[in-house]
């Protein structure tokens, strides 16, 4: 570690901010150092600004990774190098105001049947079932599983916070299932060729790749399961309060928005917690 990356992370530790916005920040000011070969400290404002039109132009980055980028190298120029200020910056993205489309719990089947990789369909399946963002599902350990009180343990989610979440019965049966395969140590789905959480475009890559052997065209990545595990829960009669918990919402109002999707989705009888029932079994690795 150098020096200057020592004092950032020191910085960032005394002022509470979570291990993993930690290391999304120095892996952001690590990334402009490898494009331009030199210490940050020595890359001006109109270079920062040139590596940011390159993510977007040439590497294709979302609006939401240069934003966290700007974000990251801000907190090592104003705060551990002590500049006044700073010049470069990305537009504010434009709210279209779209709603999310929702894959029905028939997709949701489709897809989980079109993952042949045993640990890549119980990642999925984890992330539908227990409603996870992917950062999540990849940070998971063995010990969060809790099969006595029927709970995942969540730690450190979006905004620092710990949760707990729903671990249903078929779920259980079908992480024991991958478990009896795989046997994870700490990272409960580890990266193949390091001991440390997978790469999110591994498990991105076969969601996309499941879904178009499925011949699922609605738009959408992963975070797509997350909705439709809050918008079946809805239409199956869990209360938002529920909801909200489960998903680690701070404040409610963004878990009524489900309300609206459920008026856009075909009501019926079913939810995540019954839904993995067919996929539960060790005979479908």
């Amino acid at each position: 570690m150098t020096e200057l990356r020592r004092r950032m992370d020191d910085d960032m530790v005394v002022r509470g901010m979570a291990k993993r916005t930690r290391e999304t920040y120095l892996a952001a000011v690590t990334a402009l150092a490898k494009y331009y070969r030199r210490s940050p400290d020595q890359i001006s404002d109109d270079e920062v600004q040139a590596y940011l039109l390159h993510l977007i132009r040439d590497r294709h980055r979302s609006w939401n990774t240069c934003h966290i980028v700007v974000h990251g190298l801000r907190f090592l120029y104003h705060t551990t190098l002590k500049r006044d200020r700073t010049t470069f910056s990305i537009p504010s993205m434009r709210q279209p105001g779209k709603l999310p489309v929702i894959l029905s719990r028939e997709d949701v089947q489709r897809v989980m049947a079109h993952t042949p990789n045993l640990k890549h369909r119980t990642m999925l399946l984890t992330t539908y079932a227990a409603g996870l963002r992917l950062n999540e599902v990849l940070h998971l350990r063995v010990t969060d599983i809790d099969s006595a009180r029927m709970t995942i343990r969540v730690e450190q989610g979006k905004g620092g916070k710990d949760r707990y979440t729903v671990l249903s019965a078929q779920l259980l049966e079908a992480l024991r299932a991958y478990w009896r395969v795989a046997r994870p140590t700490t990272w409960l789905f580890p990266s193949a060729r390091h001991p440390k959480p997978m790469d999110p475009s591994a498990l991105q890559r076969a969601y996309e790749q499941a879904k178009r052997r499925a011949g699922i065209t609605k738009p959408g990545g992963i975070h797509g399961l997350r909705h439709a595990f809050a918008t079946h829960l809805l239409e199956a009669g869990v209360d938002l309060h529920t909801i909200q918990r489960l998903l680690g919402h701070r404040d409610i109002s963004t878990t009524t928005r489900y309300l609206q999707l459920t008026r856009h989705t075909e009501m019926g009888p079913g939810s995540p917690l019954n839904l993995l029932e067919r996929f539960a079994s060790p005979s479908q690795s």
